[in-house]
């Protein structure tokens, strides 16, 4: 809150305190000893209050099958607890009601507040709190910030409120034009009053824009968007329904009850609870109608939910497929196809580690003869062309278990597990006849075929282990440099 306004209330004689009756019942509200006969003798005090509270007592928010006739039996009936909450209620109420200019607008507050303070108490019975008594003062109470604006600021809050279409609106107004708005102004206010914490903060949590952790003051927030909805009239906007609908369904009771169970169950309370609190809320005309179409509103939001987790999921799984392409394509070598060298070079370490000192792997080095050769005669496009299915020949040919990767330049590793040398051999013999034998591309109508030369190297084989995976991989190159030495178009074993 700005300090000038601070300043303001502060100073503003149209501002009332609590009555010497609320002062009282103040004081024994934070007394945890406090008896019904000192309750009786402080509403006794003030003819008004204990007719009130007597009417409360007989109303269907708290009738017995024994009608209370005298204020010692009503409030014998509401309890000690109940009574204070109530008395309080009233008193300070009456004080902040009917003075000043724009009463119209007063009336409106007044209204809202009255509404509010039954929800919540269903809510809170809903929710078996069991301070049901409690959520009503604090639904009663949580607009206070909005009457002592408009006893402070009279027809400046009141053009303010008229600018607003709806509450959200009204808050994002009060917070440019305060500092604050009206539920951190209406906690302030409570707390000079020294109300109970319990409705300090239920008045300051009342326009949290998420569900508050505490159940009472959680009653008390979702009671205002229902209140809003009721006094919208028979034809409510849908927001306004689908707002209630969004708060209720953070109610803490288990499960929460819909507005086609809670809205007759309003309709019931309104009749006595007019007379208690000496003013007029119509009731809606097509109540059964708006119940019925937030039903159908309740089931097309479903289904909105449905279909948004569906699309969700499918984005989900999309996105999922996506991040396996790319990660796929991030082992790829974007030319040849096969595996990269980064990613041949991860499945090395792991296999070699896997074989341990007793299990067979083969590594096979395989370099393109002459393919400098084809570069210069035909061009890179066409070397590319033969790179490209050179590689997939290999891997056409090799076992699923079997895993091919480009080394570099037109260099490619063979990754054999669980092969011994004459395995190895053989495969790689399969190998060189596919290769020769299928023409890697045509040049001028005719056909290009190629070979390779290859070293093998094997781990616990009949050499024996390789102390590390460099040395096995310096085996098979210079296997491979030993077969290029002896005419290209060979295989060759590594021999220690």
């Amino acid at each position: 809150m700005r300090p000038e306004l601070e300043a303001t209330l502060l100073h503003c004689r149209n501002l009332p305190s609590p009555p010497g009756v609320a002062l009282q019942i103040i004081e024994l509200a934070q007394d945890p000893n406090a008896s019904l006969a000192d309750a009786a003798r402080v509403v006794a005090m003030d003819p008004a209050l204990s007719a009130r509270i007597l009417r409360m007592a007989n109303s269907p928010l708290y009738a017995t099958r024994r009608r209370a006739t005298t204020l010692a039996q009503a409030m014998s009936t509401l309890g000690v607890n109940a009574t204070l909450s109530l008395a309080l209620g009233f008193s300070l109420m009456q004080g902040l009601r009917g003075r000043g200019s724009a009463i119209e607008l007063q009336e409106q507050l007044w209204k809202r507040s009255v509404l509010a303070a039954v929800i919540a108490r269903l809510l809170a019975q809903h929710a078996g709190t069991g301070r049901s008594d409690i959520a009503l003062l604090g639904g009663l109470l949580q607009d206070i910030g909005k009457l002592a604006l408009l006893h402070a600021l009279s027809d400046g809050y009141a053009r303010l409120h008229a600018q607003a279409i709806g509450n959200d609106a009204l808050l994002a107004l009060e917070r440019a034009a305060y500092g604050d708005d009206h539920a951190s102004i209406g906690a302030w206010l409570a707390r000079r009053w020294n109300l109970p914490a319990v409705l300090v903060e239920a008045i300051a949590c009342s326009e949290a824009p998420a569900p508050v952790d505490d159940p009472l003051a959680r009653c008390v927030q979702v009671s205002g968007p229902i209140a809003d909805l009721w006094l919208a009239g028979d034809e409510p906007d849908d927001h306004l329904i689908e707002q209630a609908q969004t708060w209720l369904a953070t109610c803490p009771a288990d499960p929460p009850p819909t507005l086609d169970v809670l809205l007759p169950e309003i309709a019931a309370a309104l009749p006595d609870i007019n007379a208690i609190f000496d003013i007029h809320i119509d009731s809606p005309t097509h109540l059964q109608a708006i119940g019925e179409h937030a039903r159908e509103l309740l089931i097309l939001r479903n289904l909105r939910q449905i279909q948004e987790m569906a699309q969700a999921r499918d984005d989900t799984l999309a996105l999922q497929a996506r991040m396996r392409e790319l990660t796929e394509q991030s082992r790829r070598d974007p030319l040849t196809g096969v595996y990269n060298r980064l990613h041949m070079q991860a499945q090395l370490e792991q296999a070699f580690n896997d074989a341990g000192q007793d299990r067979l792997l083969s590594l096979a080095m395989i370099d393109l003869d002459d393919f400098k050769q084809i570069n210069d005669r035909h061009g890179h496009l066409l070397g590319d062309q033969v790179l490209h299915q050179f590689a997939q020949s290999l891997h056409r040919n090799l076992r699923d278990s079997d895993l091919v990767a480009r080394y570099g330049g037109e260099e490619f590793l063979v990754l054999l597990p669980d092969t011994d040398e004459t395995a190895a051999q053989q495969a790689l013999e399969r190998l060189l006849q596919t290769v020769t034998r299928l023409p890697m591309a045509v040049v001028d109508g005719q056909p290009l075929h190629v070979s390779f030369s290859a070293g093998i190297a094997t781990h616990n084989g009949k050499a024996g282990a390789f102390p590390n995976l460099h040395a096995l991989i310096e085996a098979a190159d210079n296997a491979l440099y030993r077969a290029k030495h002896l005419g290209r178009q060979r295989i060759c074993q590594h021999t220690p």
